[in-house]
């Protein structure tokens, strides 16, 4: 009769596996890393745990990113990255009620599809904080709707210098709400995103009693959140 014991037995199957290349393993461990970041925070997870639950050891996770602060740097610049390329995208030319649907939209499309990339942001830089990841993007945000809002007031009689001003007003609101957004997730996002607007656009001395959005380019966005509900299979 043959005998292995558990530790014996764990070491066959990891011997068994196929083996990562260098490039897979980064990859592995930054998906591992996030996920932990999400739910713990930087301060709250270890290099033992990110190792543990990749089954290699720690200095595997030291070779590849010298440590916890640097693997944290890489999810980081990723999250940042690809939140600001959705918002990019997003800001188009157009009426201003409009490209604040779209800033609207796309904040809350990126709270969906990548919840743990946003709590990692959101807990690195919360809103209202001075410094951080999460205040850049507001930033280079606020940027790109300033100079729009500055034609607004020229046309409107209003004084241009105070653009950039509202413009970091609106942006705020918007990351504020996906904050809530986040955990919240009712109602839906189609319906946020209108009332945030409505908010924004009209104040509360003119607020629409049934705001939708009018942007062509974010018309889809309710339906596409609608299909998705009433889907079973989503």
């Amino acid at each position: 009769m043959t005998w292995v014991d558990e530790a014996g037995e764990d070491r066959t199957k990891r011997a068994s596996r196929p083996r990562m290349t260098a490039a897979e393993r980064r990859e592995q461990l930054i998906e591992i890393a996030r996920t932990a970041f999400a739910e713990r925070g930087v301060e709250g997870t270890s290099v033992e745990e990110i190792a543990a639950r990749a089954e290699v050891s720690k200095p595997v996770v030291y070779e590849h990113f010298g440590g916890k602060e640097g693997l944290y740097a890489v999810v980081v610049d990723r999250e940042v990255r690809h939140l600001l390329e959705m918002m990019r995208e997003s800001l188009t030319a157009g009426h201003p009620r409009e490209l604040m649907e779209q800033a609207a939209c796309a904040l809350l499309d990126y709270v969906e599809a990548s919840s743990d990339g946003f709590r990692i942001l959101v807990r690195d830089s919360p809103v209202g904080s001075a410094s951080g990841s999460f205040v850049s993007i507001i930033g280079d945000v606020a940027s790109r709707v300033e100079h729009i809002l500055a034609e607004v007031f020229a046309e409107r009689g209003f004084d241009p210098k105070f653009a950039p001003m509202y413009a970091q007003m609106l942006v705020g609101m918007v990351a504020t709400t996906g904050q809530w957004w986040l955990d919240a997730r009712d109602p839906a996002k189609d319906v946020v995103a209108a009332h945030l607007c409505n908010l924004a656009w009209n104040g509360l001395s003119g607020l629409e009693h049934i705001p939708a959005l009018r942007s062509s380019q974010v018309r889809a966005f309710g339906a596409a959140g609608r299909a998705s509900r009433n889907d079973p299979g989503a």
